[in-house]
């Protein structure tokens, strides 16, 4: 525990600007943060919250991404990435950074060889290194042994596995973004409890960025807000932040806790959307999908995670998909989209899906299915091939376009039937001609649900699509979601949001694998 380092952390006029875009992803940012310190970072989707994390981390070189910087952002009066280079030589750890996507941190086939990279990098001494891993793996509740393939890991076990190996370096500052976001309650119970016993022990400071707030307001001990396009909107101590300006950061999108005045988090969307469309969904109960006795499993996979699932997939009605970590939730949401075969069993679409495509969605043409069967993958990144935002919208489209022979204008703004242009309703238009693996999660997550709207599919799939998202962006897309089933389309949801699940479940039904 003695090689814990805490440092005091300061922004002087820190800013941030990626490659390719024109608005600077944090700009202006004074703060200071005193070694040992807990600190909640909050701010709406895209303030920069994750883009501070990275710099903190020592991670952004403008001469390695061609990015633009200005100000200084300091360890100890130590340039973050200087600091970083002179901590990795002397085999020490500053900061240790938990990113939102936990598969960008994925190194390695087995899991205790993935936790133990960052320790060798350190050059850890190698009688401590297997003490350390299974120490941390312990800690997070890992569930498997070292020699588990990291291959097999759901999206939450892949996120403990991180955790672990960043817990193992026993850092200074830990850096945790959204560490419990794809993990179920009683998973995410015991992470809090493990970096809080960490913190405890160590003395090591922490910067966590949460969307689930309540939790955590007893581990921190200020709360920074981050304000869109540049510095500090709020700071302080939790409770006086919360009541003084409760409303006005939830107004902003700026998740605040019950109990502070602020609305709930529906801010009375998703009902208006709920009453709208009540009694009025086109084509309501016809079966598009119908799985008997179905196993789905991962390709690579020996044996089957998901096995015997009876289910009907109904248009206007949706279906939420919910389980503990590792019960098979995104497998099944792949197999109902069509892109993995049953592993037993049967999946059938019917002539009213299929449209003479054939009854097995495996088996259909990339063209035929995403104009059937829209998917929304766990990792947003995995479905991005354009250059830009408003490309991205377009591929859809043109390969629907390509397999009925028929011209498509290319970078048309795509509609939704229920009017307006896609990229306004999701928040996206100032971000037309942005490179999208420089968006923010809760961006880059929207445009995922973007691109497979423009497709007007009459099956939709979505795996954890409120992830990263702030309390404005949340319920515009839990709007979204209950006036698609307005238009007679089918959603099919694998989350653990709570709340999503409720709001669904009054338009559907829930599987709980």
């Amino acid at each position: 525990m003695s090689d814990v380092r805490p440092a005091l952390v300061e922004a002087r006029g820190w800013g941030w600007r990626h490659s390719t875009r024109k608005a600077w992803a944090v700009r202006g940012l004074d703060l200071r943060i005193e070694p040992g310190e807990r600190v909640m970072l909050l701010g709406a989707s895209g303030a920069g919250k994750s883009t501070l994390l990275a710099g903190l981390a020592g991670l952004l070189d403008p001469e390695e991404s061609g990015g633009d910087e200005e100000g200084t952002l300091l360890f100890d009066g130590v340039p973050t990435r200087q600091a970083r280079q002179e901590a990795v030589r002397d085999g020490h750890a500053v900061t240790g950074l938990l990113l939102q996507d936990p598969e960008a941190q994925t190194v390695l086939a087995r899991c205790g060889d993935d936790v133990a990279f960052g320790l060798e990098n350190h050059a850890v001494p190698e009688s401590e290194i297997w003490p350390k891993v299974h120490k941390a793996l312990d800690g997070v509740g890992f569930p498997y042994p070292v020699g588990h393939s990291t291959g097999q890991l759901s999206g939450g076990e892949r996120q403990r596995l991180a955790l672990a190996g960043v817990l193992a370096l026993g850092p200074g500052l830990l850096l945790l973004d959204e560490p419990t976001a794809m993990l179920d309650p009683e998973g995410a119970e015991q992470v809090r409890r493990t970096i809080a016993t960490v913190l405890e022990m160590t003395g090591a400071g922490c910067v966590l960025i949460e969307h689930r707030v309540q939790p955590w307001l007893s581990l921190v001990d200020r709360v920074i807000v981050l304000e869109p396009g540049g510095g500090v909107r709020a700071e302080g101590e939790p409770g006086r932040v919360f009541t003084e300006q409760g409303r006005s950061l939830a107004a902003a999108g700026v998740w605040v806790p019950e109990g502070f005045g602020a609305e709930k988090p529906d801010n009375g969307r998703v009902d208006a959307a709920a009453a709208a469309v009540s009694g009025n969904a086109v084509g309501t109960g016809v079966a598009l999908l119908t799985a008997r006795g179905l196993a789905a499993r991962r390709p690579g996979q020996e044996h089957p995670p998901v096995r015997d699932v009876d289910l009907v997939v109904q248009a206007g009605r949706a279906l939420a998909i919910t389980g503990a970590n590792g019960a098979g939730k995104s497998t099944l949401a792949l197999a109902l989209a069509g892109l993995t075969a049953p592993a037993g069993g049967s999946l059938a679409a019917s002539e009213e899906l299929a449209k003479g495509a054939g009854p097995q969605p495996h088996t259909w043409r990339a063209g035929q299915l995403v104009s059937r069967i829209g998917t929304v993958f766990q990792d947003p990144q995995h479905q991005f091939v354009a250059p830009t935002v408003a490309q991205e919208l377009a591929v859809g489209p043109e390969r629907v376009a390509a397999q009925h022979k028929r011209r498509f204008r290319k970078h048309r703004p795509p509609q939704t039937s229920f009017g307006g242009d896609l990229l306004e309703r999701l928040r996206l238009d100032h971000l037309a001609r942005a490179n999208p693996y420089t968006l923010s999660g809760g961006e880059q997550r929207r445009l995922s649900v973007a691109t497979v709207l423009a497709t007007a599919p009459d099956v939709l799939v979505l795996d954890e699509p409120t992830f990263g998202q702030d309390a404005r962006t949340w319920a515009e897309l839990a709007a979204l979601l209950v006036e698609l089933l307005g238009e007679g389309r089918a959603v099919v949801a694998a989350t653990h949001d709570d709340e999503l699940v409720k709001v669904l479940a009054g338009h559907g039904s829930v599987v709980t694998l």
